[in-house]
């Protein structure tokens, strides 16, 4: 049971990050990195580190993808 959670774990984060990779438009980047951050917190989860988990939750799937995308509005206006 718990290598095929590791499993789909491991698939879903591949896949995601596959996801960001393929994007070409910034904003929608943006998105797909906040996906793929959250992926990677489950990934955590299952590997019992939730400290990590945490700070990847509040740092890679909120913080970073909000500052890009305030960035992308900031530099869009000129």
């Amino acid at each position: 049971m718990t290598t095929a959670v590791l499993l789909v774990a491991l698939a879903l984060v591949a896949a995601s990050g596959f996801a960001v990779v393929a994007t070409h438009d910034p904003k929608r980047q943006a998105i797909t990195l906040s996906v793929f951050s959250f992926c990677l917190t489950v990934l955590f989860v299952v590997f019992q580190a939730p400290d990590v988990a945490l700070s990847e939750l509040a740092v890679g799937a909120a913080v970073v993808p909000l500052l890009v995308l305030l960035t992308l509005r900031k530099v869009g206006k000129r």
